[in-house]
């Protein structure tokens, strides 16, 4: 049965749909990228500006999608587009090393606490792969750890054990172990139990960018039994990295990981990974003067896009931004108003739930009565299914963008939001919930 939100949608975005029934018959779904997916159909936008975007039907968009995570800065910051448009002059690539390289790496030595050395790649799927090709040739071990429901990309590896695995071998999977998060003794029961394992991997706020949080103290305990151990220890800061603090989440718990991936804020809007870390592991990659190591132990890294000046270019002036300027501090001052004000609307409608989340990543978790700090809100797991209800989510999203709002229950915030778009936000989740509650979802 269709509900009155989405009809609401359909009355609205009339190219939207037209625009889906043309490009459903070229993509799967229609759409580009899983999280585009969208009942009755996607919305599609054709341009942005700071805070904003304009889908084709006119309406325009407060973007709490944030590029994935990667516009912290928000839209067409004026010194990334003057940095690429500059470089757009001179050439887009060389086929050869550029100053920007070095130049980029600074940035991230600069600012993440784990680098030694570093290896540019252009996304983050392609780091946290190249990543465990690192660790696995480094450590001579073959199996790798990661916990439930923590997204590292769509490569083979990191998407075994969860949905999707269409075309996996079954011999990729027997290489990966899936555990659950903040259960310390089941790390230690299966790293007792097995000394083929190289690497443990993990999201370090948690599960889909921070919606299951990670225990802090569980990151400790991780740092310590790794340690202990001799099993590398990778933080994917893909979405952390330059977003929870200018140093990530491993500056801000003060916990160094031996490797950590990076991607989104990383290149300033354009595609850009890296794993970074000891030199010894980044080494790897570093030829020898032995044919046979080169052959045989040495691990291979091409990429036709890898620190493409383009991507160069707008990662440093996105990076010195980062360093130089107060866009953490503004992004999480704007996150702690948005979670004041959801948490107040919950409270006033009597719905059950909270706005929580670490620095600039706010998640609305809408149906189980609890009480937490409105940062690291860790559920039983029960719980933690129903907030993460897909049909009421999906609605929420649908209403939330009826309202001008592109967020649903997770909002991505960045630094060029104003406190009137956040109270215009806090407006527009108040109706929409009623709304909800009027369909007799929630």
């Amino acid at each position: 049965m269709v509900t009155s939100i989405e009809k609401r949608y359909i009355e609205k975005h009339q190219k939207c749909q037209q625009n889906y029934s043309v490009s459903k018959d070229f993509f799967p779904n229609g759409v580009t990228h899983d999280s585009r997916n969208l009942e009755p159909f996607p919305y599609y936008v054709d341009k942005a500006l700071g805070a904003y975007k304009w889908d084709i039907d006119g309406q325009k968009i407060i973007d709490y999608r944030g590029g994935h995570g990667a516009l912290i800065l928000g839209h067409c910051h004026p010194l990334v587009s003057q940095a690429v448009s500059n470089q757009l002059k001179i050439g887009t690539h060389y086929a050869a090393s550029t100053d920007l390289e070095i130049r980029w790496a600074n940035w991230v030595k600069k600012l993440i606490p784990c680098f030694e050395k570093i290896r540019f790649t252009s996304s983050g799927t392609e780091a946290t792969l190249m990543a465990f090709r690192m660790v696995r040739a480094y450590s001579g071990k073959t199996k790798i750890i990661k916990f439930s429901d923590h997204f590292h990309g769509w490569h083979d590896y990191v998407r075994s054990h969860t949905a999707g695995t269409g075309g996996i071998p079954k011999e990729v999977m027997d290489t990966m172990i899936t555990l659950p998060q903040n259960d310390i003794g089941i790390v230690e029961e299966t790293l007792n139990n097995s000394d083929d394992i190289a690497a443990i991997i993990i999201e370090p706020t948690g599960a889909h960018m921070g919606a299951d949080p990670v225990d802090p103290n569980f990151l400790q305990q991780l740092r310590d039994i790794t340690n202990r151990y001799g099993v590398i220890l990778i933080f994917d800061e893909v979405v952390t990295g330059f977003r929870i603090s200018k140093g990530g989440a491993q500056s801000y718990y003060g916990i160094t990981p031996d490797i950590c991936t990076l991607a989104k804020i990383l290149g300033g809007g354009l595609p850009a990974g890296a794993v970074t870390g000891k030199s010894e592991i980044i080494d790897m990659v570093q030829l020898s003067d032995e044919p046979d190591y080169n052959r045989v132990e040495r691990v291979g890294h091409n990429g036709t896009f890898n620190a493409n000046p383009l991507s160069a270019a707008a990662g440093c002036a996105a990076l010195e931004l980062v360093a130089n300027s107060p866009v953490n501090e503004i992004a999480n001052q704007r996150s702690q108003q948005l979670k004041n004000g959801l948490n107040y609307v919950l409270s006033k409608l009597e719905i059950s739930g909270c706005a929580s989340g670490v620095s600039s990543a706010v998640f609305l978790r809408l149906g189980v009565e609890h009480e937490c700090d409105n940062e690291v809100c860790i559920l039983p797991f029960d719980d933690q299914k129903k907030v993460g209800d897909p049909f009421l989510s999906h609605q929420m999203w649908l209403e939330m963008y009826n309202q001008g709002i592109d967020a649903g229950t997770r909002f991505i915030v960045n630094s060029v939001l104003s406190e009137s778009d956040i109270n215009k936000t806090i407006e527009a989740s108040e109706k929409a919930l009623i709304n909800i509650r009027k369909e007799g979802i929630l």
